[in-house]
């Protein structure tokens, strides 16, 4: 724990207050070691069991995690909105980003001009009884998920994938229930879970998604819910396979109880092709995002599914957020329908690719064998991610450690390729081959 802060209380309310204030103030930053359970009640004047319950509070609001030997310790992520200095992140002049996970801005599709046409075309206001999933928008979503082969289901939309999945989780589960999601997977995801007061159980993933005894073994330890990342995964690159979606599907029509959820994020950015699981179960749920191909600021994503399912989610929106707005809605829709920018998603899609393959392709050279089979991330498995990260640092590049994405995978690095031009390539992979080796034997010395 930071020397510089102090944990005061005589409640569990009090100390978790406490605690969360020093999180918030980033007196307590991500990572930060809280003192063990009968030291603080010693320092506090309070029984070991007030503390623990402190303790409990926040691992299940997803402040803190605990693990075995390692302790109590703030989660890289917690969710608890911090000062707007602590959310600044430390200056490094002259160090290239490559751990933010962004599209190239420089790529995605002018929204100035469908805004204007938004504009010039304007109708009466909508009414809150009028509000909702747009008909020329559901027709057009259909159209598009039935040409890659999703099955035709219930359609509402929701405020980003993300979004989707809370609600979708928040809909099937309830706290203490257990949800199997990808290892290493989505560092949001493993957030929410975590914020939701789930329980993870990680399922190891290789170049072709999800392993199946990964989640035949999740499913026999208790989950109520998978959740699949179906191209572009992130931080590995992974997309499922012809091969590896009907291996699942099989595994899975032995539990229709299980919540599915894929995760379609990339889209259009994504030019492996598309192989659903969406109805394997009885309870099922497809979100295609628009944030990647079309912009992170268009927060809507078209979900789709089994009825109970989409009517459990819409409720739920309606008795909160109401609706995705309809001017975002009409925005989608004319970037979908223009020709122009459906040329420069390709052309993004094709250079992420170029970029990604460039990369492995010289850490292959240099003996470093690097994952990335889709999107715009790779993954460098290495033995010690904190001197890596340093190395590169070093080096004059910032890349994200694994740990963010990890439960019990192997440490690695997530390298994000969007900001790479073909001079970095050389110099890039020099570095991170560098970063990927053992440290060198030190030997005993005198």
């Amino acid at each position: 724990m930071s020397a510089r802060y102090q944990v005061t209380g005589t409640t569990a309310v009090e100390i978790s207050a406490s605690i969360e204030s020093g999180i918030r103030t980033a007196a307590l930053p991500p990572g930060a070691a809280l003192p063990p359970v009968r030291a603080l009640a010693a320092d506090l004047s309070v029984s070991p069991a007030t503390v623990a319950r402190a303790y409990q509070e926040l691992r299940q609001r997803g402040l803190v995690a605990t693990a075995g030997r390692h302790g109590t310790r703030v989660r890289p992520r917690p969710p608890v909105a911090a000062r707007r200095s602590a959310l600044r992140p430390p200056s490094a002049p002259g160090l290239r980003d490559l751990s933010a996970g962004e599209p190239d801005a420089t790529l995605l599709p002018p929204l100035g001009p469908h805004l204007a046409a938004l504009a010039a075309e304007a109708g009466p206001p909508i009414s809150y009884s009028g509000a909702g999933v747009l008909p020329e928008l559901a027709e057009a979503a259909r159209a598009r998920l039935a040409a890659d082969g999703v099955p035709a289901g219930e359609l509402t939309l929701t405020g980003g994938a993300l979004d989707g999945i809370e609600r979708l989780l928040g809909a099937h589960l309830r706290p203490g229930d257990a949800v199997a999601v990808e290892d290493p997977g989505w560092a949001n995801l493993l957030d929410l879970v975590a914020a939701l007061g789930l329980r993870p159980i990680g399922v190891p993933v290789d170049d072709e998604g999800p392993m199946v005894a990964g989640v035949a073994a999740a499913l026999a330890a208790g989950a109520r819910a998978l959740i699949v990342t179906s191209r572009a995964q992130n931080p590995t690159g992974a997309a499922v396979s012809a091969a590896r979606a009907a291996a699942l599907r099989e595994l899975l029509a032995g539990w229709p109880d299980l919540l599915l959820v894929e995760d379609d994020h990339a889209a259009e950015l994504a030019r492996v092709p598309l192989h659903p699981l969406a109805g394997a179960t009885a309870s099922w749920a497809f979100l295609r995002s628009a944030s990647k191909p079309f912009g992170p600021d268009l927060r809507l994503a078209v979900l789709v599914g089994d009825e109970t399912t989409v009517a459990r989610v819409a409720g739920r929106a309606r008795v909160g957020a109401g609706w995705v707005s309809t001017v975002l809605q009409r925005l989608l829709l004319g970037l979908w329908r223009d020709p122009a920018v459906a040329a420069l998603v390709h052309r993004a899609a094709g250079s992420y690719d170029r970029r990604r393959e460039a990369l492995l392709a010289a850490l292959a050279e240099r003996g470093i064998a690097a994952h990335g089979r889709s999107g715009i991330n790779v993954w460098l498995p290495v033995p010690d991610e904190t001197r890596a990260v340093t190395a590169l640092r070093d080096a004059g590049w910032s890349v994200a450690p694994g740990a963010l994405y990890r439960i019990a995978a192997a440490p690695g690095l997530r390298i994000t390729v969007s900001p790479l031009t073909d001079a970095d390539i050389t110099p890039l992979a020099d570095a991170l081959a560098g970063a990927a080796l053992p440290p060198p034997e030190r030997g005993f010395t005198a």
